[in-house]
């Protein structure tokens, strides 16, 4: 099974593969200071403790190690500043990708770049079709990276219980196709 690489480098930043034994206390602080700045869109932060944070970081190394989730920290000078993974979409030919910042790295283009660094990388296992980005259509925040990477609408649906209190409930589904440059790839060249 093809697996993407471990470490991304992103010119003053790189994506970084979680690891449970040596990244708790980073981790731990990372969700923590971010709390309130993640809130009214992530429902899973109020489940936040070190012991969800443990099986967190514990089902970032199960999920990468069986191809569903491949998870990284953001890490701009040695800090981890936000997180991004990419994990299996419902067809098995795509995967789909989600990203957060700690609330003072945002507004730098650092989630931006770290998604196309993680979509370019998606793209190079072989079985990656497509891409997706899902947000409620409130997160406009969510919204700009697909818009400035070139993803392209495809559906608005229902969201997936629960709903984050600032959400509508409707999630929009962005989707970019495997550039041509990543064909070989696809085809094990």
């Amino acid at each position: 099974m093809a697996q993407p690489r471990q470490i991304i480098e992103c010119g003053d930043f790189v994506l970084r593969r979680w690891r449970a034994r040596d990244d708790f206390a980073a981790a731990f602080t990372l969700i923590d200071e971010s709390v309130d700045h993640l809130r009214p869109w992530e429902h899973w932060v109020t489940r936040h403790s070190e012991e969800y944070t443990r099986k967190l970081l514990e089902r970032f190394e199960t999920g990468w190690a069986n191809g569903d989730v491949y998870n990284y920290a953001i890490v701009r000078d040695g800090t981890p500043v936000g997180m991004c993974q990419t994990y299996r979409a419902p067809e098995p030919q795509g995967r789909r990708l989600g990203y957060w910042l700690h609330p003072a790295a945002t507004g730098k283009g650092i989630a931006t770049r770290a998604t196309a660094a993680l979509v370019e990388e998606t793209f190079r296992l072989p079985e990656s079709e497509y891409v997706e980005i899902t947000h409620d259509v409130a997160n406009t925040a969510s919204e700009a990276i697909p818009r400035r990477l070139g993803f392209t609408e495809i559906r608005r649906e229902p969201g997936t219980p629960p709903v984050a209190p600032s959400g509508t409930g409707i999630d929009v589904v962005w989707r970019l196709d495997r550039p041509g440059e990543f064909a070989e790839d696809a085809v094990g060249g």
